[in-house]
């Protein structure tokens, strides 16, 4: 796993000089943090779910969430402006990269006919966001102290120009990509 301390000196940076042919180790991209947002529609009725949300999130990263509020009023959800529906944590520096090692080395393995991640979901600018289908794939939850699986969405922020760099960038990094 690269650290943030030996991310110039390992041998992520030289193998990615060299294939997109960087003049500077500036240019070589990093990743500048990670964002986990769990949204829940139930929320809005029950404020229970929004603290069992908070904690499953704050024992997944180990960092204490934001709770969202909705922005609009939408008559057909029964969504008032300003109500709770749902909370994300942003991880940067050494939580971020311990987050990313359990994600790709403990976690995403845990996934039952796990073939990899999809190698398409960038967005265009080097970013990438993938979505859990249940919390339960991290070891620190308890599955007998969950009131019910709920889903999660990751996005990898990183300073890569190309969908092309991204893709080497998280690679080095021990992401799974299928095919």
């Amino acid at each position: 796993m690269a650290r943030l301390k030996d991310y110039y000196t390992g041998e992520l940076a030289p193998a990615m000089m060299k294939k997109f042919s960087y003049k500077s180790v500036m240019q070589i991209p990093k990743l500048e943090k990670v964002i986990v947002s769990v949204s829940c529609g139930e929320a809005r009725d029950n404020q229970k779910m929004i603290e069992s949300i908070v904690s499953d999130l704050a024992t997944i990263t180990g960092q204490k969430p934001v709770i969202c509020k909705a922005r609009k009023s939408v008559a057909n959800f029964k969504l008032r402006a300003g109500m709770n529906i749902g909370a994300k944590v942003t991880l940067r520096a050494d939580k971020m990269y311990e987050f990313v090692d359990r994600l790709f080395n403990v976690a995403l393995p845990r996934v039952r006919d796990f073939r990899g991640i999809n190698p398409n979901s960038f967005d265009g600018r080097g970013n990438y966001n993938m979505g859990l289908k249940e919390q339960l794939i991290f070891p620190e939850i308890e599955y007998d102290k969950i009131d019910a699986v709920r889903g999660m969405d990751i996005c990898f922020v990183t300073t890569a120009k190309t969908d092309e760099e991204a893709k080497e960038l998280l690679s080095g990094l021990g992401a799974p990509f299928a095919g």
